[in-house]
């Protein structure tokens, strides 16, 4: 066991090793930064390298004749909750981005079939400039070019504190996983959020479990804000075989879904000519939207998801086998390669939580309005809206992580941190700098895991694809049971009982962790409460259905209530603003 906290010093501190957080990392360091990244799993993670999809997507403008017009669109389906003046940033400096990615040697490929209609983005009206990332090839380019530059590499390292000091950040805390386990205090001038949404709040979810949420819960904590977290995208996906893989939806046209028990179509009452229509208009997007009319298929695929625990049975066509465009042919070359899967296997489907169109507030240069802290990628919000266009979060990594790369190293030659310098080991053991938040000012969640499963299957019930007011209402009421159970469970963190399994089972399992693992866990479930109740209370304040976010009761859109919501800590609290818009 580790003893006291393993100390280190660097410029920018980077939360977050997908490619956003790879990103700013090399552009600190290019900017002549002392730079470390920590993963809360391996460095190239997240979102970015989820294992169950085929591949990257990322779009930028044909031309710079096309930049206004892709501006307008990404404007126009974002439905008033995207910063202008963030998407200018993005639809300008994408084009740069996707050259500097091939510069370093990643794996990025064209389309050779442009003009199909498959390569046109997710609510797009046309094909833009596309590329598809090669996710193993591309990771190898990133991690050498991470060596190159230096860059200090944290792995299995989860950031649970950040540390500030005369109004400015100063440090984080972490916790390391594996046989050189502990904690340690990191002392840096900057920091950079980039660790991805909030997907970790969901039980059914196509994240890998290091998104957790917890840098938009720290930053919060911090005095930033965060934006449109009801805004999330969700998607249709397999619960098995190969669970929470991403269908492709370019082949909805092609697809038919079954009930499991009975076997009849989940669309029986509708006419022929009412299903081809809709499935047509759902093979153009991934993610569910309210704007459209195919919103009625994720409606019926999630309700009857709720039903179906096992979930809904796809087949395809006889004319998909027949027919496939290369977007298509790509995809099930690669389910067959990487998941075992052909397309006569029968497949059992539903609706899973998957990015965040919403995050942390954040200006053109990535600032969050704390002094010395940034964030880019999906952990930050604003450059999106209610609808997110295909292609763009990729984009978004790209674009953002350079920014807040470049802005942390800037911030680091223009000031210096008030840090108290090394601390003893008796001042760690003894407690007396509070700050440092030694193991007497920890504690624990007993059971933290089995909570943190029944808020997840909270918010899938309540705030998924179907919005309601009594639902919302009955989720926060669930929600408060929660956090009050963990405060009844919480006690002071003892190093010298991290082997004990004596007292009820969950003691006990939770007991056989070494404590520095026992803190995390019970810091990602008070970030699950937090971000659960702004999300939850986002979703009940927003009495209208626009974009992603629908509601039952309010299926229509009001042009009075677009203005995004936004959420600060005020008073130890969840604090939600909605101004009405007077036009």
């Amino acid at each position: 066991m580790a003893a006291g906290m393993e100390q280190l010093d660097t410029d920018v501190l980077v939360m977050g090793a997908g490619l956003a957080g790879i990103t700013a990392a090399l552009w600190a360091a290019r900017s002549g930064a002392k730079v470390c990244i920590a993963a809360n799993g391996v460095i190239g993670s997240g979102s970015s390298f989820y294992p169950g999809t085929w591949g990257l997507g990322l779009i930028g403008p044909e031309s710079k004749e096309d930049e206004k017009d892709l501006m307008e669109v990404i404007l126009e389906i974002g439905e008033g909750m995207a910063d202008k003046e963030l998407v200018s940033c993005l639809v300008s400096g994408v084009s740069e981005g996707i050259a500097s990615l091939k510069e370093l040697g990643a794996e990025v490929k064209d389309a050779v079939n442009k003009g199909e209609r498959e390569f046109v983005p997710c609510f797009d009206k046309k094909c833009r400039d596309w590329h598809g990332i090669v996710k193993e090839g591309t990771k190898e380019a990133l991690l050498a070019a991470l060596e190159e530059l230096d860059v200090k590499l944290l792995p299995r390292t989860a950031i649970t504190d950040i540390r500030i000091e005369n109004g400015r950040i100063a440090g984080a805390e972490a916790v390391r996983r594996g046989k050189d386990g502990g904690f340690l205090l990191i002392s840096c001038k900057a920091m950079v959020i980039a660790c991805g949404g909030l997907g970790g709040l969901f039980s059914r979810r196509l994240n890998t479990p290091d998104v957790t949420g917890i840098g938009q819960f720290l930053a919060l904590k911090a005095g930033a804000s965060l934006m449109n977290l009801e805004f999330m995208q969700m998607m249709p996906g397999f619960f098995r075989p190969a669970p929470k893989t991403i269908y492709n939806e370019k082949v909805f046209r092609y697809s038919e879904f079954f009930c499991p028990d009975t076997g009849a179509s989940v669309f029986a009452d509708w006419s022929r000519e009412k299903s081809e229509k809709l499935m047509e208009i759902r093979s153009g997007h991934g993610p569910f939207t309210s704007r459209l009319d195919s919103r009625e298929i994720d409606i019926r695929l999630y309700q009857e998801g709720l039903k179906h625990k096992e979930g809904i049975v796809l087949r395809y066509k006889k004319e998909l086998k027949e027919n496939q465009s290369e977007f298509v042919r790509t995809y099930f070359r690669w389910l067959k390669e990487e998941k075992g899967l052909t397309i006569d296997d029968p497949v059992y489907m539903g609706i899973f939580a998957h990015a965040s169109n919403g995050g942390i507030r954040i200006d053109r240069r990535a600032e969050t309005g704390v002094n010395g802290l940034f964030a880019c990628g999906e952990a930050a919000g604003g450059m999106h809206g209610a609808d997110r266009l295909g292609g763009l979060s990729t984009a978004n990594a790209l674009v953002f992580g350079k920014i807040a790369g470049e802005s942390a190293a800037e911030w680091c030659r223009g000031n210096t941190v008030q840090f108290r310098g090394k601390c003893s080991e008796e001042d760690l053991e003894e407690g007396k700098d509070k700050n440092i938040n030694p193991k007497k000012a920890r504690t624990e969640i007993l059971d933290a895991d089995r909570l943190l499963t029944r808020l997840q299957k909270n918010n899938y019930r309540a705030a998924m694809v179907v919005r309601e007011e009594k639902v919302l209402l009955e989720a926060l009421r669930e929600l408060e049971t929660l956090k009050g159970e963990g405060e009844r469970q919480r006690r002071s963190l003892d190093e010298a009982g991290a082997e004990d399994g004596r007292g009820n089972a969950a003691e006990g399992k939770l007991r056989s962790l070494p404590p520095w693992e026992r803190y995390q866990k019970t810091r990602e479930l008070e970030a699950a409460f937090v971000l659960s109740e702004a999300l939850l209370q986002a979703a009940q304040l927003r009495k209208e259905s626009r974009g992603s976010h629908y509601r039952l009761d309010y299926p229509k859109k009001d042009k009075e209530l677009e203005v995004p919501v936004i959420v600060s800590w005020k008073d130890g609290e969840v604090h939600l603003e909605q101004k009405r818009n007077e036009r």
